[in-house]
């Protein structure tokens, strides 16, 4: 297939990258010179504006920032301009609201349209590992399906328009608190004079086991290697775990859920980014934690 990938930031790079090494002829772009570089080096045909990207597409795959430049990309770029027909598949994490109006615009416009966020980080994208929560109609999934196994190990039809924003917004509420749970505990563990490597392949074993600990712990040298290794660098920034944990605020008032667990996680990571922090890795809250105790 003729794919056009629209936003080739950390993520978006590795994913087209490996849309080409699936087969498929890429049309890349970028506002970043650079990042369109790398596109072409990883066999994309690099274009300087979406509308020439999306002339004589089959499909059309966008990782953006936010809502606003999802809804704004596809109304002036994408729609009206990509073949009808071609399927559209939003990639980006936004508010639901906006996945459900853009999708509506889309299949108003003639085109099948699905909502796809992701779950796995810059190592999973570059490695084709991602996890996809694809919100749309059974036909337009069947459509997405290929496209986004290409990309991914796994693939969930999540249900209707919205429903891969609302899941990813809910899976990323509770890994923001489940990291902090889990920081919060080995900084009490050391303070109690436990080795952390023997409380990890306790708590790891045990009751207490979790994503955070056992893929992704936060403290260096223990468990598998993460970005506490790498002095918290790379991974998930701490900047785009609180725009997840803000736009589940949003989503839980709108719902009446109650969430004082992820509120309290929203609110430790916006001192947490609001230090100085935002380029860190999400799991470097460890250090705040130690401090404060």
């Amino acid at each position: 297939m003729k794919v056009a990938f629209i936003g080739l930031g950390n993520m978006g790079g590795g994913m087209a990258a490996n849309l080409v090494k699936a087969g498929h002829a890429v049309n890349a772009f970028d506002l970043s010179g650079d990042a369109l570089a790398r596109a072409q080096d990883n066999g994309c045909a690099v274009f300087t504006s979406v509308r020439a990207a999306v002339d004589g597409v089959d499909a059309v795959v966008s990782m953006l920032p936010n809502g606003k430049i999802v809804a704004s990309v596809f109304e002036n770029d994408i729609l009206g301009h990509a073949p009808k027909g071609t399927i559209l598949l939003d990639c980006s994490t936004i508010d639901v609201g906006t996945a459900r109006s853009v999708t509506a615009a889309a299949v108003a416009a003639g085109y099948d349209m699905v909502d796809a966020p992701v779950s796995g980080g810059i190592a999973a994208a570059n490695g084709g590992t991602l996890t996809f929560m694809v919100g749309g109609t059974d036909t337009a999934f069947a459509r997405a399906e290929p496209i986004l196994a290409a990309m991914g190990k796994a693939v969930i039809h999540a249900g209707a328009s919205g429903a891969g924003q609302a899941a990813k917004i809910c899976n990323n509420m509770l890994l923001g608190a489940s990291m902090i749970a889990t920081c919060e505990t080995f900084a009490m563990a050391e303070k109690l004079g436990l080795d952390l490597q023997t409380f990890y392949d306790i708590s790891s074993k045990a009751s207490g086991q979790n994503w955070s600990m056992t893929s992704y712990c936060p403290v260096p040298g223990v468990g598998p290697t993460t970005p506490a290794d790498n002095d918290y660098q790379g991974g998930f920034a701490t900047a785009l775990m609180l725009k997840d944990l803000k736009l589940a605020m949003e989503a839980a008032s709108l719902a009446g859920a109650d969430v004082p667990m992820g509120a309290r996680a929203a609110e430790l990571y916006t001192q947490f980014d609001e230090a100085g922090n935002g380029a860190l890795d999400f799991s470097a809250i460890i250090q705040t934690l130690k401090a404060q105790a």
